[in-house]
């Protein structure tokens, strides 16, 4: 199923590794950033909702 990369499969299964590591990485911020800027609103709402009640 692999096909031979003679020489470059140290290079070409390397690139693999690092781009699966950086996307897992980009998913792993966009999440952590998302939850933060969710509490941040839920924060600003709440604010809202005590200032006009």
């Amino acid at each position: 199923m692999m096909p031979e990369l003679g020489k470059y499969a140290f290079a070409v299964l390397a690139s693999y590794g690092a781009t699966l590591v950086l996307l897992a990485a980009v998913v792993a911020l966009s999440v952590w950033q998302g939850g933060r800027v969710k509490r941040a609103l839920a924060e600003v709402e709440a604010r809202q909702g005590k200032d006009n009640g």
